[in-house]
């Protein structure tokens, strides 16, 4: 394990010693083949410049070839051997592709029981059997690898949905146990749980409405029916899901403030979030702009790539949730987008974003900044601080403002018990929590070091005050009698 660690250091520091002069050049320079700037968030809200991690390679867009164009597409599945299963949702169809684009199959285009009406979601399993949200449909229709429809699932009968639910399936994902996990447009009572049977198994994961001290206050003064309208308030809905290589579920969730983005256990508790976590744009002062996660995507090594349609930029982070880089806007450029709607990635790194405003995928590869910051990451996150600690400080050589990597050599010398050191590179990444558990230990590895200088300082104290407390009692006794002596009348024995 550590030698092919080593490995991966050694390979990772001669592609950045060989990339260096790129990296080194002004801003502007490196910046000129982006029409944005890199950018990351600091734990005191603030935007902190970046090299970029990511930038534009190129775009497919199956215009005048055989495909025929995109229209609204509003999904991509890639799959393991790295083909595109694009979801044409305003064309009816799947496009079953090769990464760079060329045609492969089309799914659910042709008349019959298979065809689909405006699908929004497909799931790709290792055996490439494709699961498809059939939106208008209302079911999850499936194909074999073929593209040959197999069977289908309507509305689940059961009970527990209520009469009047409303079944809109958009996106999904399957377990290896061919259970599906399905977002319903509409539905705020989490993602529904179908078994490989097609029978209900109940809501998973569902969100719940926090604490509201704005809603507290209104309930306070409110009328008898605007109380009522607030009994009603739902929990928002679930806008995507994805599926990591450990099994976990990954969810996006619309209209939240915080922790957008979850990594769901078995029985649906989010293990991502501790508290409160903001994700995409926020700002510590100023007018607050609420993200809308669209898309997510996990690749194996556990990075999550989240698509934001109020900003129109892809957001990654580690699988810690540490922002690691932004990129993309609202534009017309080679590198913005028109309207955005899905994301995925290749085993090789290239980040597919699905702009539905242009009818295409545009496609972005990483920078050699990026390739570093990842195997550093990496590193961190398995826990190894003394192997990612020179990576970190690579990545500081190159960008004196990049905050997790202080963050992170700062658990390194705290591992190594250079609590003093520790606390420099905590205050750096403004890490308060990690900053006192330092301080705490620095506190009692001083007292322990220095304890003999402590305990061999107190004993001559305790010395000191006992040899010397009788003679100034005495002292004091002898001083407080002879100035009553003085004031003593001897005539009358009164004092005057």
């Amino acid at each position: 394990m550590i030698g092919r660690n080593m490995k991966k250091m050694l390979l990772t520091g001669l592609l950045v010693t060989l990339t260096l002069p790129v990296l080194l050049l002004p801003g502007q320079a490196l910046a000129g083949e982006a029409p944005y700037e890199g950018y990351t968030w600091n734990q005191s809200g603030n935007e902190v410049h970046s090299i970029n991690g990511y930038l534009y390679d190129s775009s497919i867009d199956p215009t005048g070839t055989d495909t025929g164009s995109f229209k609204n597409p509003e999904s991509l599945f890639i799959s393991d051997d790295d083909s595109l299963y694009v979801v044409d949702t305003g064309n009816s169809r799947i496009v079953h592709m090769d990464k760079d684009g060329r045609l492969l199959n089309l799914i659910g285009d042709t008349e019959g029981s298979g065809k689909l009406q405006e699908p929004k979601g497909v799931f790709v399993k290792e055996d490439g059997t494709v699961y498809v949200a059939d939106t208008k449909n209302a079911r999850i229709a499936i194909f074999d690898k073929n593209g040959k429809f197999v069977k289908e699932f309507l509305k689940p009968d059961s009970p527990l949905l209520g009469a009047n639910f409303s079944y809109s399936p958009s996106k999904l994902v399957v377990d290896k146990r061919d259970y599906m996990y399905v977002v319903s447009d509409g539905n705020t009572q989490g993602l529904l749980q179908i078994d490989s049977g097609g029978k209900f198994k109940g809501f998973y994961g569902a969100n719940h409405v926090g604490f509201s001290w704005t809603r507290l206050l209104i309930k306070l003064v409110a009328t008898k029916e605007q109380q009522n309208q607030l009994a009603t308030v739902k929990p928002s809905e679930f806008s995507n899901v994805d599926l990591d290589e450990e099994g976990f579920i990954y969810s996006t969730t619309l209209g939240e403030e915080y922790n957008q983005i979850k990594r769901l256990s078995p029985v649906g508790v989010d293990t991502l979030n501790i508290g409160k976590r903001w994700y995409g744009d926020y700002y510590s002062e100023g007018p607050f702009s609420m993200a809308s996660f669209m898309g997510i995507s996990i690749d194996k090594n556990g990075f999550i790539t989240a698509l934001d349609l109020q900003s129109s930029k892809v957001f990654q982070y580690d699988k810690l949730g540490n922002l690691l880089f932004s990129f993309g806007g609202i534009g017309d450029q080679n590198g913005l987008f028109v309207t955005p709607s899905a994301v995925d990635q290749t085993a090789d790194g290239l980040i597919y974003v699905v702009d539905k405003g242009r009818g295409r995928i545009d496609r972005f590869r990483t920078t050699p900044f990026a390739d570093l910051v990842h195997q550093a990451s990496l590193l961190y996150v398995d826990g190894s601080y003394d192997e990612a600690q020179s990576l970190w400080q690579e990545v500081l050589r190159l960008n004196a403002n990049y905050d997790m990597a202080y963050q992170a050599i700062g658990k390194a010398l705290y591992k190594a018990e250079q609590y003093k050191e520790s606390m420099s590179y905590f205050k750096l990444s403004n890490s308060k929590a990690d900053y006192s558990s330092a301080f705490r230990e620095y506190r009692k590895l001083y007292i322990r070091e220095h304890f003999t200088y402590f305990f061999a300082g107190g004993i001559g104290l305790f010395l000191v005050l006992f040899w010397s407390a009788p003679r100034l009692y005495r002292r004091f006794h002898a001083w407080l009698y002879r100035g009553n002596k003085a004031v003593l009348d001897p005539a009358k024995g009164e004092i005057g």
